[in-house]
């Protein structure tokens, strides 16, 4: 079967940013962008397990996507000093369970608050692969500094 995500995971193709982080459960990283400039800071958490819902989840898989989510969305909220987490799985176009975490920035005027409507602010903090990665950094560093 073929699956983006799962092929993102096998290396069999190249995506916007680095690894935030991976364990046997789970991987971080940027959303892809197919090279375009996109709104920074928003997140992806794979279950390495190919698996559609949060329901089809193990006890050990569903405790490490609980601790990342909650670890990734402080980190966020330190490094990129974003008001506001969202966070939304929905896996209507890829059936392998995933996250989105997505910032809300400082000024996003009201009619743009959600998951997927800040990305359409205008004036949203967008960004180029460069800067995607210097914000995996970030967040990265800050996961290892700050364990659990």
């Amino acid at each position: 079967m073929k699956c983006f995500i799962c092929e993102k995971h096998r290396g069999e193709l190249q995506t916007d940013g680095i690894t935030i982080y991976e364990d046997e459960f789970v991987y971080v990283g940027h959303i892809d962008n197919d090279g375009e400039p996109g709104y920074l800071g928003h997140l992806m958490i794979d279950l390495k397990r190919h698996v559609p819902t949060l329901g089809d989840m193990n006890e050990e898989e569903a405790k490490a996507f609980g601790s990342i989510m909650a670890r990734v969305s402080k980190a966020l909220l330190v490094t990129e000093e974003a008001e506001h987490i969202y966070s939304l799985v929905s896996g209507n176009s890829v059936p392998h369970l995933h996250m989105h975490i997505v910032p809300r920035y400082p000024g996003t005027p009201e009619q743009y608050w959600g998951p997927m409507s800040v990305r359409e602010w205008s004036d949203a903090p967008n960004g180029g692969n460069s800067e995607i990665i210097e914000l995996c950094e970030r967040v990265r560093s800050y996961l290892g500094e700050n364990n659990g």
